[in-house]
């Protein structure tokens, strides 16, 4: 029945975004990256509670929060291999026991120790490996018009974050942050049931690959490219969205709940605008949102640098969120356009490299604070990345309109 479904939605290509792929599934790998998604960044907003608790300098606290970002990047490598030889229904499924029981382990066993929370952030490096589960489990059901429509949307859980920075303080607060910990199991363990009610594994599963023919985009500097554009767009989202509650209290002494609403604030406008991007790179092409997405986030983030105020601080972020969700969606549209026989393992490389690029925002923000006692630095290296970032998608933007030849109505 499914196929006979898949190969309907192929004749009428024709047809409108809802009516052309299998929406429950749709739904499914949004709640699962949403929940997934909330639980990768819980350190961030825990961060002030815990470095106070353990006594973390600057760069600990940096690391600490970037340690779920880098696990997760090197995970997704692992998820998009199992993607594409097990189903992504499947290995959503091993990838969220492992990190309910990481939590729960981690709760009643308690976080005493740097190296604790280093060990905790390598356990949630596997929920944020989920973006190499969802963005599959759902983009395989759409045909090539839509792609940007179905990753935009599947993408959005990235909204998580929001969930993570307005709830974890308030219940640091209340109940203490390793308490935090064992509740955030009880969502994880809802979506999980929801999951395996709705979700399905769509029938055009490509045929299981040998290891080499899994590595055999990394021959192309096409998936180079795309790999350090993502690097920025979401390294730049993910490595806000896990500073963000340090930034806000060290550097303008908001409490941690402040800061939080502050965080929530920012990181839902990048939330709230990757479907979009998504569409916007499906109607105009991925390059021209791209070139926009990385000239506005370089410069909101040298105006962050130099933010004399939490109220232009929050504008500045907004803005760079802005730009930075936008450009997500847009990466996204352009991957299946050039790799379409190798989704799995590109979306696999793809989000690694957007997870090293999250570590390295994080984890150099701390250590600018240490070094110079400013987060300037730090904003200031990554807004000249992202200007790099401008200038490649620039150089390659004529080779990739007229070698990738793609399908009629999408526009690169």
């Amino acid at each position: 029945m499914a196929t006979a479904f898949w190969n309907r939605a192929q004749d009428r290509q024709q047809d409108g975004f809802w009516s052309s792929g299998h929406v429950p599934t749709l739904i499914a790998a949004f709640l699962y990256f949403d929940l997934a998604f909330m639980v990768w960044v819980l350190l961030g907003p825990l961060a002030p509670e815990i470095a106070r608790t353990l006594a973390l300098t600057p760069a600990e606290k940096g690391l600490m929060v970037a340690t779920p970002t880098l696990a997760g990047a090197v995970l997704r490598v692992v998820n998009g291999l199992l993607v594409d030889r097990i189903g992504p229904k499947r290995s959503g499924t091993i990838s969220q026991i492992i990190v309910i029981a990481g939590l729960l382990t981690a709760w009643l066993a308690g976080v005493t120790s740097f190296a604790g929370t280093l060990a905790l952030g390598v356990i949630l490096g596997f929920a944020g490996a989920s973006f190499a589960i969802a963005l599959p489990l759902a983009s395989r059901w759409y045909s090539p018009q839509h792609q940007g429509k179905a990753m935009g949307i599947a993408g959005m859980g990235n909204s998580g974050t929001v969930l993570a920075a307005l709830f974890a303080p308030l219940l640091a607060k209340t109940f203490g942050w390793n308490a935090v910990l064992g509740l955030a199991c009880i969502p994880l363990t809802v979506v999980l049931v929801v999951y395996q009610l709705i979700a399905r594994d769509a029938p055009n599963r490509p045929a299981p690959k040998s290891l080499a023919e899994y590595l055999h985009p990394l021959k192309s500097a096409d998936a180079w490219w795309l790999m350090g554009f993502y690097s920025v767009t979401f390294g730049g989202f993910v490595g806000l969205a896990a500073s963000l509650p340090i930034y806000f209290t060290d550097r303008f002494g908001l409490t941690p709940v402040v800061a939080g609403y502050c965080t929530a604030a920012c990181v839902f406008a990048g939330s709230l605008v990757r479907p979009l991007g998504g569409a916007l790179a499906d109607r105009i092409g991925g390059v021209k949102a791209l070139t926009a997405v990385f000239a506005a986030a370089a410069a909101a983030l040298v105006g962050v640098s130099m933010a004399p105020t939490v109220g232009a601080a929050m504008g500045l972020f907004v803005l760079a969120m802005l730009a930075l969700g936008v450009g997500n969606g847009s990466v996204f549209q352009l991957v299946p356009q050039r790799f379409a026989e190798e989704i799995g393992v590109m979306t696999g490389l793809v989000g690694m490299a957007g997870g090293v690029g999250g570590f390295y925002l994080a984890s150099s923000l701390g250590i600018a604070k240490q070094l110079t006692g400013s987060f300037s630095p730090g904003f200031l290296i990554f807004a000249g990345l992202a200007g790099i970032a401008c200038l490649g998608i620039t150089i390659v933007k004529y080779s990739w309109r007229r070698h990738w030849g793609a399908a009629e109505g999408v526009r690169i």
